[in-house]
């Protein structure tokens, strides 16, 4: 047998990367339905101490889940487009607002100015005013880029859910196909195990994690409906969304409620409300939570995760960043449960 050389372990490596880039559409609504169905696991067991079979539970769960998402879809979709639509003019109050909070910003703007123009006289700043060119945009290919999109969005999701009703509704039907490939009953009996072991590994962080992330969207809400905040019920989904993604998603949260705080409120300490709200919501969760429900078993290691973020994120967008750290949690699953890939669980353990 050949001996494996480091260059042969390069070019696969390499070439898996160039397939998972270039196969995305197809690859990727598999990866989001595999992850979907290890969340929902809990529910469809939950189902069956009902009595229910694997394929009526997975009809209830999926008609419940698109029931819930058609309602927020057209309940929070319309506050969310009418906020983007005046994105530019939220950005403008945003600026004069900190400039009256901040009237030291102001002043430096207007030094600036002062500055560009020193030496210019008042004919010369009215004929360059003058002089300065107009753009004006015509072109109807950002349209069409949209709607584009939004097919390709909505025949994605499509696939996801086809096949995630699949694969809830086949119940242990592929672990029945590997024990029964299995050579000796003692490998039956190890495969079973393993199987078992990695699956209730994973579902169990989806799920706890999902319920997490859902009860910090909510405590959130609701601390911003008290605050008074517009449409706080479209910002408690906007955090339960950024808190998949490590690091930068909260970071964004803390960003974007900090906009809508000043856009909301008149005084500075009004407005720093929302996100210092939302931050120790978080920093609850991160450091209390999530390590109580989850323990040790989970802990990965911050620069792996860190990685795994960048990775994925460059090769599948914004679904490769909520997928970064559940993928990561299935190797380790996987990787604590077969002796040849230790190596690999001790590099993703902190």
């Amino acid at each position: 047998m050949a001996k494996t050389t480091p260059a042969a372990i390069i070019l696969v490596i390499l070439a898996a990367v160039a397939f998972l880039y270039f196969a995305r559409p197809v690859v990727l609504p598999v990866v989001l339905a595999c992850m979907a169905a290890m969340t929902l696991k809990p529910l469809i067991r939950w189902l069956s101490y009902c009595h229910l079979s694997p394929a009526i539970s997975a009809a209830i769960v999926i008609s419940l889940l698109a029931t819930i998402a058609g309602f927020g879809f057209f309940e929070l979709g319309r506050p969310a487009a009418r906020w983007m639509n005046a994105a530019p003019q939220h950005m403008t109050e945003l600026r004069q607002r900190v400039q009256t909070i901040f009237p030291r910003l102001a002043g430096f703007n207007q030094a600036a100015a002062a500055v560009n123009n020193l030496g210019a006289t008042e004919a010369e700043k009215k004929e360059a005013q003058e002089k300065a060119p107009t753009v004006e945009v015509k072109d109807n290919r950002g349209a069409t880029t949209i709607l584009n999109w939004t097919g390709t969005l909505l025949a994605g999701i499509g696939e996801t859910l086809v096949l995630l009703y699949l694969l809830l509704a086949s119940g242990d039907l592929f672990l029945q196909k590997l024990v029964r490939v299995m050579p000796t009953l003692h490998d039956k009996k190890r495969a079973v195990e393993i199987s078992h072991e990695i699956q209730q590994n994973i579902s169990n962080y989806l799920f706890s994690v999902s319920l997490i992330n859902i009860g910090l969207g909510l405590a959130v809400s609701g601390g911003l409906y008290f605050l008074r905040v517009p449409n706080a019920a479209m910002w408690g989904v906007l955090v339960t969304v950024l808190n998949f993604v490590p690091y930068f998603g909260p970071v964004v949260g803390v960003l974007l409620l900090a906009a809508v705080g000043l856009l909301t409120f008149d005084t500075l300490w009004q407005g720093l409300l929302p996100p210092a709200w939302y931050l120790f919501l978080h920093l609850l969760e991160s450091n209390l939570v999530t390590p109580v429900l989850l323990g040790r078993r989970f802990t990965l290691n911050p620069v792996v995760i860190f990685v795994s973020l960048i990775f994925w994120t460059w090769l599948w967008g914004i679904p490769g960043a909520l997928l970064s750290v559940p993928i990561l949690v299935s190797n380790k699953a996987i990787s604590d449960r077969i002796p040849t890939l230790s190596p690999l669980s001790e590099l993703l353990t902190n």
